[in-house]
């Protein structure tokens, strides 16, 4: 069978959100870009409706803002939360005078379809000269020396269906694999990544629904982990109801008659009397989806002439729906670092000029990561009584005010990266719920109560912090709480930084 060549700067594999917007921009930069996107008819997925409004910045600021208007997208301006009969609304930013409102309305997130926003992506991409979007499926790397997988990457072998299979071979000085979470060239690029699944995702969709709180996303504390809402049209609420591996394999199967009857026994009681009536329409119409949560750490890519971005590069859990502001901040970095660089075939400075995009990224990145995964962690309902206290303090700290609220809002929407903040504060709520234990007198059975809050908490971020290799906390192995002495020292030091949080921030 006859192969063709054709020859271009970069080749972009996947064209959802990272991939699209990345081909847009660079091509609008004068840089010749061919696209692959193994279908492009509309995705149906169930996650990637909600950007934050770090992301919605993001996307303004590489010119894409566009592609949230025409799909009727709602604008979401913080989250409600529900613990049994406790509930709470917390926006993005303060609104505390009608004065300030115009200020405030712009730092909103959009949800919506997916799909409407990646078509839209795509139609950007589409309509610069520079840029060609094709249909195929990539096979294989191609290698500067044959054979030899350590070489440098020079394009892809790819076959379009349209041409009844006909295999190409598309040539660049840089490929870019941006082809979802799970890629197949990821194992090509970095075999060393890994992703591991944490839980599973069951989406719906309920009609006509009124939310508790208009235009604010909704997370319930259910038991044995949440239940997320949120609008993604002007008549439809996504649901997405999270079910752990434990849960799924004691009842909550992945076929169709398992799940509805989880939902309907364990999930339906919990959620607000508002919402539960479209819910349970929702799992009698049997229109619900299985998608697992997976959770992969970014590791740099040394191989030359190959890079990963989106989901292929870094995930982590969508609970805090950070994922697509981690791609486009990703998006505008490699954006600006490749501008420098005119021969994209120039390996010494192209390689040194991604050096500084792995460091530049790791502020945001490493925030909304540790954020979602430590967050997913406290608010799972566990047998072990001091995370079922972690949870309970999280949520009355978050409901205290101030920049106890603020704080973290600003950092789950990509507003304010500082994984240094995220610590203090995330040992701030320990220490918040060591004070609730040991008050007002402390007793050797309260000591000890306190003492397992704090270690389940040290447990919980400590890997998190490792993985993502933020030097915070460095000097603690990984995973561990150090013995004897070094124990007192390392929870009397937590304690006071909490206790100057709290004095600070009250």
């Amino acid at each position: 069978m006859g192969c063709t060549t054709d020859s271009h700067e970069v080749v972009v594999v996947g064209a959802g959100v990272a991939g699209a917007a990345l081909a847009t921009v660079l091509a609008r930069d004068g840089r010749r870009v061919l696209v692959i996107e193994r279908d492009l008819s509309e995705p149906k997925r169930i996650v990637g409706e909600l950007l934050q409004p770090g992301g919605c910045r993001q996307l303004r600021e590489l010119g894409l803002g566009a592609a949230l208007e025409g799909i009727d997208s709602q604008r979401v301006y913080g989250y409600g939360m529900f613990l049994y009969d406790r509930k709470m609304c917390i926006d993005y930013v303060e609104r505390r005078a009608a004065a300030g409102w115009a200020e405030a309305d712009e730092v909103a997130g959009r949800s919506f379809h997916n799909g409407r926003f990646v078509q839209r992506l795509r139609e950007a991409a589409q309509a610069e000269r520079n840029c060609t979007l094709v249909q195929g499926t990539v096979t294989r790397l191609l290698y500067e020396r044959e054979g030899d997988e350590t070489s440098r990457v020079c394009g892809v072998v790819y076959t379009v269906a349209a041409d009844s299979g006909a295999e190409r071979v598309a040539r660049a000085s840089l490929t870019i694999a941006c082809d979802g979470c799970a890629s197949r060239l990821r194992r090509m690029v970095l075999p060393v990544a890994r992703h591991s699944i944490s839980s599973y995702f069951v989406g719906l969709i309920l009609q006509h629904c009124e939310l508790p709180f208009p235009q604010h996303g909704h997370v319930v504390l259910a038991d044995p982990a949440p239940v997320l809402f949120y609008p993604i049209s002007s008549t439809e609420v996504r649901c997405l109801v999270d079910v752990p591996l434990a849960a799924r394999s004691a009842g909550a199967s992945g076929d169709r008659d398992g799940l509805a009857h989880y939902l309907r026994t364990a999930v339906a009681p919990q959620v607000p009397d508002a919402l539960r009536p479209a819910l349970v329409a929702a799992i009698d119409r049997g229109d619900f989806k299985l998608m697992p949560n997976r959770v992969m750490p970014a590791r740099p890519v040394s191989l030359r002439g190959a890079l990963l971005l989106g989901d292929s590069f870094n995930m982590r859990h969508p609970l805090t729906g950070g994922g697509m502001t981690v791609a486009l901040s990703d998006v505008r970095l490699i954006r600006a670092v490749l501008r420098s660089v005119p021969d994209l075939a120039d390996d010494a400075m192209a390689m040194r000029k991604l050096q500084a995009f792995y460091s530049q990224r790791k502020p945001l990145s490493s925030t909304i990561n540790i954020l979602a995964d430590a967050l997913y962690a406290v608010m799972c309902a566990t047998d072990d009584p001091a995370l079922k206290e972690m949870r309970s303090a999280c949520f009355d700290y978050l409901a205290s005010g101030g920049r106890r609220s603020t704080d973290p809002m600003a950092m789950l929407g990509g507003l304010r990266p500082s994984p240094y903040l995220l610590a203090a504060h995330f040992f701030a709520v320990a220490g918040f719920g060591i004070g609730r234990v040991l008050l007002p007198l402390p007793t050797p059975a309260k000591i000890a109560r306190a003492w397992k809050l704090f270690c389940a908490a040290f447990n919980i971020v400590k890997p998190l912090i490792d993985a993502e290799r933020v030097t915070l906390l460095a000097y603690v192995p990984v995973g561990h709480i150090p013995t004897g002495c070094g124990r007192l020292v390392l929870a009397a030091a937590a304690v006071a930084v909490a206790l100057v949080v709290w004095l600070l921030w009250r």
